[in-house]
C-alpha cells in the first residue's frame, strides 16, 4: 500500500494542505494517509519542533506532502525544514515555473551552501559557513542534466563566481558534468539572471544553482505566474521525496480562509507524478486551470474565493466532490 505522510506544519499549512489531501484522496482512495506533526506550533506545546520518531515516520512514507512551517528568529531554534532535508537526504529541490510561452525548471542544491546549518553567534559577530562540496555539486548537476535531457536540453548555471570562490568551484564542476553529458549550457551571474528571467523567461529551460540562490531565484520567478501562492516544489533524494508549496506559513492570513491553495495542489500533482501517476497529476493541473479560467480565484490573484471554495471547485471539476 502506498503511504503518504501529511505534514500540515504551521499557519496556512493547516488550510492548504487539507485541500490538497482531499484531491489526492479523491484520485487515490486506496492510499494510506497518516499525519505527522512538526513545526513551531509543535514546539510551542511540547518544546520540540521535530523529534527523532517524526523523522522515522517520514522515512517510512512513500512520499511526503508538506505544508509551510514557521521558523522563528531564535538563536536556539533548529530549522525543521533543514533538519528534514538533511535527514532524508533530499538534495534536489525542483521548482517549476510555467506560463504562456515559458516552462522553466529551477534545480536548487538543497543540503549545502549557506543553509548547511553550520553557524555560530558570538558577542560581537555571527558567522554562517557556506559549504559547497564536490560530491554535492556533482549530484545536483547530474539531477539538473537529467531534467534537461527530458526537456529542451538546455542548462543555465546560476552563480556569483565573480565574487565567491566557492561559486567558481560550483560553476566549474557543473560545466564539467554538462560537457560529459553533452548538454548545451551557459552560465550567468545570479543577480543578472534574476532580472533576465523576468524579462526573457522564454529563454530558459533548466537552471541549476546553489541553495540560497535557488531559494531567492524561484521566489523572484514566481512573479511571472502571479505570486508564491501558485508555485509548487519537490524535494527529491535517492530514497525519499517531499512535496511542498514554495510559499511560507503566512501567519498574517492564517485561519482566515484567504490562502491560495494552488501551490499545495500543484505540489500534490508533482507527488503523483513522482509516484508514477502522470494522468492523475495532469488531472489536477487541468482542474486548476479550468477553475481559474472560470473566474474563481483567491484574493491574492484578483478574486474573492476562499481557500475552501477554491478547493471545492477543483474537486468539482474532477467530478468527485462529496
Amino acid at each position: 500500500m502506498t503511504r503518504i505522510a501529511i505534514v500540515e506544519g504551521d499557519g496556512i499549512g493547516h488550510e492548504v494542505i487539507p485541500v490538497a489531501q482531499k484531491v489526492l484522496t479523491l484520485l487515490h482512495p486506496e492510499y494510506d494517509f497518516f499525519p505527522v506533526e512538526v513545526g513551531y506550533g509543535r514546539w510551542e506545546h511540547t518544546g520540540c519542533p521535530c523529534a527523532d520518531n517524526d523523522i522515522a515516520a517520514l522515512k517510512n512514507a512513500d512520499a511526503v506532502l508538506f505544508g509551510a512551517v514557521t521558523t522563528p528568529p531564535m538563536k536556539d531554534y533548529q530549522s525543521v525544514v533543514l533538519r528534514i532535508r538533511k535527514a532524508l537526504d533530499l538534495f534536489a529541490n525542483l521548482r517549476p515555473v510555467r506560463g504562456d510561452g515559458f516552462d522553466i525548471m529551477i534545480v536548487r542544491e538543497n543540503t549545502e551552501g549557506l543553509y548547511s546549518g553550520i553557524e555560530e553567534i558570538e558577542q560581537d559577530r555571527a558567522t554562517t559557513l557556506r559549504v559547497v562540496t564536490r560530491a554535492g555539486t556533482e549530484r545536483i548537476a547530474r539531477a539538473a542534466l537529467r531534467c534537461a535531457h527530458r526537456r529542451k536540453g538546455k542548462l543555465t548555471i546560476g552563480h556569483k563566481a565573480n565574487v565567491l570562490k566557492s561559486d567558481v568551484f560550483f560553476r566549474d564542476i557543473c560545466e564539467a558534468e554538462a560537457n560529459k553529458a553533452g548538454v548545451v549550457y551557459n552560465d550567468k551571474f545570479i543577480d543578472a539572471l534574476s532580472l533576465d528571467i523576468l524579462q526573457h523567461p522564454e529563454a530558459y529551460d533548466v537552471i541549476v544553482t546553489t541553495n540560497i540562490f535557488g531559494d531567492i531565484l524561484s521566489d523572484v520567478s514566481s512573479y511571472l505566474v502571479g505570486g508564491l501562492g501558485l508555485v509548487p516544489s519537490a524535494n527529491i533524494g535517492d530514497r525519499h521525496a517531499l512535496f511542498e508549496p514554495v510559499h511560507g506559513s503566512a501567519p498574517d492570513i492564517a485561519g482566515k480562509n484567504l490562502a491560495n491553495p494552488v501551490a499545495a495542489l500543484r505540489s500534490a500533482a508533482m507527488l503523483l507524478d513522482y509516484l508514477g501517476d502522470k494522468e492523475g497529476a495532469g488531472q489536477i493541473e487541468f482542474a486548476i486551470g479550468k477553475v481559474l479560467a472560470s473566474g474563481i480565484k483567491t484574493r491574492d490573484i484578483g478574486g474573492s474565493a476562499g481557500t475552501l471554495e477554491f478547493g471545492n471547485a477543483v474537486a468539482g471539476v474532477l467530478g468527485k466532490q462529496d
